[in-house]
């Protein structure tokens, strides 16, 4: 299989701009993260959402939701709760397209 090779011409400070604008990037993703907890229970669920009990378990029961039960109880992947967000906000889906890249990304 032939590689193709790509030359681009980056002065230094360039080169330095894009890998702080990375690292950046992913500073920022990894302090969003950090304040919530890998798994959320239903109450912890309830309370980060602002959301009843009724609505939470609505959720919990929903096909597209991202919810695991192999814990005994159901518990939600916060980092996957953040992307089943992004896509089921409306003004993204009205707005973004289909080219929008999701800020959480999924692991």
């Amino acid at each position: 299989m032939d590689a193709e090779l790509i030359k681009i011409d980056l002065n230094l400070n360039q080169l330095e701009a894009a890998i702080n604008r990375a690292v950046d990037k992913a500073i920022e993703r990894h302090a969003l993260q950090a304040q919530f907890k890998p798994l959320l229970s239903k109450t912890d669920l309830m309370e980060l959402l602002d959301i009843g009990a009724t609505k939470a378990s609505e959720l919990l029961n929903r096909e597209d939701f991202p919810v695991t039960r192999e814990f005994g109880h159901p518990r939600v992947l916060t980092h996957l709760l953040m992307v089943w967000i992004e896509e089921h906000t409306e003004w993204v889906r009205d707005n973004a397209g289909d080219n929008r890249k999701l800020k959480w990304g999924a692991a």
